[in-house]
Order: C-alpha cells, then sequence, then structure tokens
C-alpha cells in the first residue's frame, strides 16, 4: 500500500487554547519527569528574566502544543515534557494558558526536551504525517512533527533509563545530532547556557539530572539552592566576625595583663629602693641594679 504525504491546510475558523484539553487521560510515566521539569525551570529563571525584562516568554511541562486540527482533538497535539517559547506574553488574552496552539501564536518554542521512560523510539519516531488512497491517516513520529512542522530549534531526548542525552538543532529545516563540549555540555547559543546531566540529590532522588550551566561552567541554581550558598556564605561570614572579635577580645586582655606585670615590677623596683639604699648603697649603684634611672631613685627616695 503506497502512502502519499498530505499539504497540511489550517482550516478556520480554529478552536482557541479555552476549548482544547489539556490532558490526555493519561499517567505521568514516571516518577522523576516531573521533579525534573521543576528543576529545569526554576534554576532557568534567572537567565530569563534577564532575557526578557519585560517578561515575555512561557515554559510548558507536559503542555500540549496544538499543530492542526484532528478529531478527536488532543491527536493534532505533542506534549513535550518541558519547552520553552521566547517572546510571547505570559497571559494569553488575560488568561493563563491551557494549552499552547500554533494558529493562535505562531512562535514556535526554542528548546522542547522529552525525558523518555522507555527506549527512545517514541521520541525518534520520523513516521510523517501521510494519507492513504482509502482516507487512512498514519499517525507522524513525534520527531518528524518537531523538526517538519513545530519546527523547534533545539530537541532534546533524554533516556532516563540509561541516563543517555541525544541533542538535536535545526539546521536548513533538519535536525542534526549535536556533540557535547569539553564538560560534556550542549550550548544553547541563543540563551548563552550548556545543558548537561548533574548526579546529585534532588527532592528525596539520588539519580542524574538534567541541568543547566552558564556559558564558563558553572552550574545555574535553583532557587532553594541559592538560599543554601547564601546562608553558608552569612554564617562563614559570622564565624569570621566573631572569630575576629574573639582575637580582638584576646589581645586587648593580652596588653592589659602586660601592662599590669609591668606596673607590678615598676612597684617592687620601687619598694627595693629603700631596702638598698639602707645597705650603704649609693644612689648610682641603686639605679644600676634596678634598672631605673637616678632621678627615678632619688624621687623616690626622698634624697
Amino acid at each position: 500500500m503506497t502512502h502519499a504525504k498530505i499539504k497540511i491546510d489550517v482550516p478556520q475558523p480554529f478552536l482557541d487554547h479555552t476549548h482544547l484539553p489539556d490532558e490526555d487521560g493519561t499517567f505521568v510515566k514516571n516518577f522523576q519527569e516531573h521533579p525534573q521539569s521543576i528543576l529545569l525551570t526554576d534554576s532557568i529563571g534567572a537567565i530569563l528574566q534577564q532575557r526578557h525584562p519585560d517578561g515575555n516568554y512561557a515554559i510548558g511541562q507536559d503542555s500540549g502544543i496544538y499543530w492542526r486540527q484532528t478529531e478527536p482533538p488532543e491527536k493534532g497535539a505533542e506534549a513535550p515534557d518541558w519547552f520553552y517559547v521566547p517572546n510571547v506574553p505570559p497571559l494569553l488574552d488575560g488568561e493563563f494558558r491551557r494549552s499552547y496552539c500554533l494558529w493562535q501564536e505562531p512562535t514556535p518554542p526554542l528548546i522542547a526536551l522529552e525525558f523518555a521512560s522507555g527506549d527512545g523510539t517514541e521520541e525518534l519516531d520520523k513516521t510523517p504525517l501521510s494519507v492513504s488512497p482509502d482516507g487512512k491517516t498514519t499517525k507522524p513520529g513525534k520527531f518528524w512533527v518537531y523538526e517538519q512542522i513545530i519546527q523547534i530549534d533545539y530537541y532534546g531526548i533524554y533516556i532516563v533509563k540509561t541516563g543517555n542525552l541525544q541533542m538535536y538543532h535545526l539546521e536548513n529545516n533538519s535536525y542534526r545530532q549535536m556533540s557535547p563540549n569539553e564538560r560534556g555540555h550542549y550550548l544553547i547559543e541563543p540563551l548563552g547556557i550548556e545543558l548537561g546531566k548533574w548526579e546529585g540529590f534532588y527532592q528525596n532522588q539520588a539519580l542524574s539530572w538534567l541541568r543547566w550551566w552558564d556559558s564558563e561552567g558553572n552550574l545555574l541554581l535553583t532557587g532553594a539552592e541559592g538560599k543554601e550558598i547564601e546562608k553558608a556564605r552569612a554564617e562563614k561570614e559570622t564565624a569570621r566576625a566573631e572569630a575576629e572579635t574573639a582575637r580582638a577580645e584576646a589581645e586587648t586582655a593580652r596588653g592589659d595583663r602586660l601592662a599590669n606585670e609591668l606596673e607590678q615590677e615598676r612597684q617592687a623596683r620601687r619598694s627595693a629602693i629603700p631596702q638598698l639604699l639602707a645597705t650603704g648603697m649609693s644612689v648610682e649603684q641603686v639605679a644600676q641594679i634596678l634598672s631605673l634611672t637616678i632621678e627615678e631613685v632619688r624621687k623616690i627616695s626622698g634624697s
């Protein structure tokens, strides 16, 4: 049976995001999916605020991107586990998006990530949309939809079970697999940041997570991590200040002790003057023995 590729014509009028399903009734595929999305969103926030001081960007987490009208409607959508769209308002017509409709907002995501529970076959499916002579439509593969229809600039497939990350960049309307840099990261050039794997503990799970780094290889922190570092820095500064205060107090106490010892020694010398003079020593001899001046001896003895 032969299949002919069809041209996709968007019928009008099309439903908007408030009329389309915002879920397909399936379960989340693994317990890592939602924490992974939250980790990516939380740690990239500061970068996106710098890039979009007007706040015009959107992040989707397991949210539908509608690219064609079908029946049922969800068959005409793909739902990346995480994606970012630049230069779109945070609200659409004053409402939170329930989904992202390309016929309503033509700006495609800059990056989409899939957290594959299987071996990545579904995420790498390049089957094109086609119809047979009898009118039967072939379901297109996710890879093909992202590459040929939505045209997402950066597409990442993270196979959770093996920890394998594959990144693709759209070049001349075709995905080309990217190579990691010397740090094992993938540069997302428009944002000036890198995506890579990080071994660590997050939300009660010690796993290999996808994380962001800046172009110099510094890990982008979550809000909680930033607070912990700031807390540790503050505690370190407090400890340093306390140590400096203790050192100053110890130095003051040492100075007071030395002053007291010198005064006691001086008093002892003065007390010894009458006794030594009584033995018949001269003022000069007493001054020499006690390391005092002749004037001091004479003043104290009254001679």
